[in-house]
């Protein structure tokens, strides 16, 4: 190939680069209109994608027709990761996740936390047990209660599998098989959605889960995750090691950025992607929080108040007043110190 560049008349330099040119066979250079523009087809992602999707709204039209209601915006939430995933595999940053360092690194930040996340948020375990038979449902919530689905929800368990794949894919095999292999590739965009929700449905906590904690455990795991994420992306841009290089190298892309200088650009969208897409966990999980507490609260005075009707029944029935039978007076009526200021 060079002798024959050569044979033209370039120089050196020229020839290598024309070389790279004749020898490359992937998309034409990068633009962000491709984001919008080019697209590819992730057949598997597809199909999984419409099967969910159909099988989720069809079980929200049973729990209607039930006679209980649906949250629209967990509906919103579950179809949103159903197209975002689909987004992510099959627009422009599909058709280039095997080209640029950097794209992968996006689609990674997405496929592990977004689209993870969005779909823990459609609640669609609680989904399934409301829209299931009697038996089914008892089945579903026996395998959430049996001991395999502690350990896998177990707060140190679940962490692990969100913080660790990123680092086991960028220094291990793994990654170049993704790279040079469709079958690979394949199992990078399911696995990461898996291992995704494996961490956000024990920690949002809307479906039933195995093993419950407080809420939160999850802000100081959440900090954690943080520290890793900024921990791979230092990595990344100043480590010094380029990842899959002989991937790289042998793809021989004539345009855009150095293999470094990709891999900078990859390590500070991991670093800063990762970082920004916790506040939308953190916001959900303080929501949780929020709703939580009332509902505790709502439920506390719904017991005081049942308890008080009825020491005041039974204190009626015994013609004494109703404070002195139930022994909810308050303690200010009988404090040395106040009960003047009350009439005590």
């Amino acid at each position: 190939m060079n002798g024959a560049v050569d044979g033209l008349g370039l120089g050196p330099g020229l020839a290598d680069g024309a070389a790279r040119v004749l020898a490359y066979s992937g998309p034409p250079a990068w633009q962000w209109s491709d984001l919008a523009t080019s697209w590819t087809v992730e057949p598997l992602v597809l199909a999984l994608s419409v099967l969910l999707g159909g099988w989720y709204l069809a079980a929200v039209r049973t729990v209607r027709r039930g006679g209980e209601r649906w949250q629209p915006t967990r509906t919103a939430a579950f179809l949103g990761g159903l197209l975002l995933w689909i987004w992510c595999t099959c627009s422009g940053l599909g058709v280039y996740e095997r080209i640029l360092f950097t794209d992968r690194a996006v689609q990674v930040v997405l496929l592990l936390m977004v689209v993870p996340l969005l779909l823990a948020l459609g609640a669609p375990v609680s989904l399934l047990v409301e829209s299931s038979p009697e038996r089914r449902r008892e089945r579903i919530l026996r395998a959430l209660r049996s001991r395999p689905s502690k350990v896998l929800m177990f707060p140190a368990v679940s962490t692990a599998l969100l913080m660790a794949p990123p680092w086991l894919l960028y220094f291990t095999p793994w990654y170049e098989w993704s790279l040079s292999s469709g079958v690979g590739n394949v199992v990078l965009h399911l696995a990461l959605v898996l291992l995704g929700l494996a961490y956000f449905w024990p920690r949002l906590q809307l479906d039933p889960v195995g093993h419950e904690y407080p809420h939160l455990v999850g802000l100081f795991i959440t900090f954690a995750e943080v520290i890793f994420d900024a921990g791979l992306g230092i990595v990344l841009i100043y480590g010094g090691h380029l990842v899959a290089e002989h991937y790289y190298v042998a793809l021989g892309r004539p345009w855009g950025p150095s293999l470094a200088q990709d891999q900078t650009w990859g390590g500070n969208a991991f670093w800063v992607l990762g970082d920004l897409v916790g506040l939308p966990f953190l916001a959900a999980l303080v929501r949780r929080m929020v709703v939580q507490g009332r509902e505790e609260i709502k439920a506390v005075d719904a017991e005081l108040d049942a308890r008080f009707e009825e020491a005041a029944a039974q204190a009626r029935a015994a013609g004494l007043p109703a404070e002195e039978e139930s022994g909810m007076r308050p303690w200010w009526l009988d404090d040395p110190n106040l009960k003047h200021r009350y009439g005590g």
